[in-house]
């Protein structure tokens, strides 16, 4: 297990393993509910099970008050063509409500950094809802910015699976 020594020696942040995995889901669920998406989330723990550790598709740390898993944040690779290198994506970042307001936050996003550094990538990004007020002064006064020329599109479900670039090329 790989460990992180804190500022709050009653918080400690780990890397999560199989055994974590009803934990993941829940902060998953939660953070799913606090951003009124509850209703998207089709993940299983044998679905996080094959993703996060048997394919290694993502990796996940957990931020443990007093020995309780307070804080999450899941996250993989990306890579940026210009900078020639990986990065870090952020996927999801929960706090407990109970447990926000502590510098947690921080000091997870810290590690990240730290990780990202270490790990040699370029950059350290993740997606932020415009109407997280609170997530986006956060951010800020960490000294991240909004990428205002860009627009993330999705492509999911029946539309995913039935791309047909022919039909695209008639249209």
């Amino acid at each position: 297990m790989c460990t992180a020594d804190t500022e709050d020696d009653k918080f400690n942040i780990r890397f999560a393993n199989k055994k974590d995995v009803s934990t993941i889901l829940r902060f998953i669920k939660a953070l799913a509910e606090h951003e009124g998406e509850i209703d998207e989330v089709v993940a299983t723990e044998d679905i996080l099970i094959d993703t996060l550790f048997d394919k290694k598709g993502a990796e996940v740390i957990i931020g443990e008050y007093e020995g309780n898993p307070a804080a999450f944040a899941l996250f993989h690779n990306n890579y940026s063509t210009f900078l020639g290198k990986s990065g870090i994506h952020l996927v999801d970042f929960y706090i407990i409500p109970e447990m926000r307001r502590k510098g947690f936050g921080t000091i997870m996003l810290s590690f990240l950094a730290n990780l990202a550094v270490k790990r040699n990538c370029g950059r350290l990004e993740w997606w932020c809802h415009n109407w997280n007020e609170s997530a986006i002064k956060f951010y800020k006064k960490a000294g991240a910015y909004p990428l205002d020329n860009l627009t993330t599109y999705r492509l999911c479900g029946e539309k995913l699976k039935n791309f047909n670039s022919e039909e695209i090329i008639k249209a």
